[in-house]
């Protein structure tokens, strides 16, 4: 291990609230329409929980989007070739990526500084950005985080 976020555990926790607060809201809409039309429910009722349910989607999106891009352990194999990067997925669920280190880009090479809260990793192959930070994550092994992402200094 060269990199551990401690705090994957709570966006992790977090997007499996945004999963289920979304449901709850997306199963309460229909009764709420049923009672309407039954006329036992205000239209302002109805207004709100779709407004309500809707927000919860987007949100959802929202959150799902910027988790899925933080990085919460970095592994560099023995030989120091390949990089396993582990990061959320839309279900909150562990997803690794293996990535040769000849193709990560350095912290120089993707135009962020050192001293950045939050850095950038990027791939010559690819145009997909994962992002770490050195402010809120721990470096474990600064030798193996120096072979794929430069000097930090």
């Amino acid at each position: 291990m060269i990199y551990t976020l401690p705090y994957i555990k709570h966006l992790r926790a977090v997007s499996r609230l945004k999963l289920l607060q979304t449901a709850v809201t997306v199963v309460l809409v229909p009764p709420v329409y049923f009672f309407y039309v039954q006329g036992d429910v205000p239209f302002f009722l109805v207004s709100y929980t779709t407004g309500i349910a809707l927000l919860a989607g987007a949100m959802l999106y929202t959150v799902s989007h910027f988790f899925r891009r933080v990085v919460g352990m970095m592994y560099l194999d023995p030989s120091q070739t390949t990089l396993k990067v582990s990061h959320l997925t839309f279900w909150g669920r562990r997803h690794d990526l293996y990535l040769p280190v000849s193709d990560v880009m350095t912290i120089g090479d993707t135009g962020d500084s050192a001293k950045e809260t939050i850095l950038k990793l990027k791939r010559y192959s690819s145009p997909q950005t994962l992002y770490f930070s050195t402010h809120y994550g721990r470096v474990v092994d600064q030798l193996g985080f120096e072979k794929v992402f430069g000097n930090l200094k």
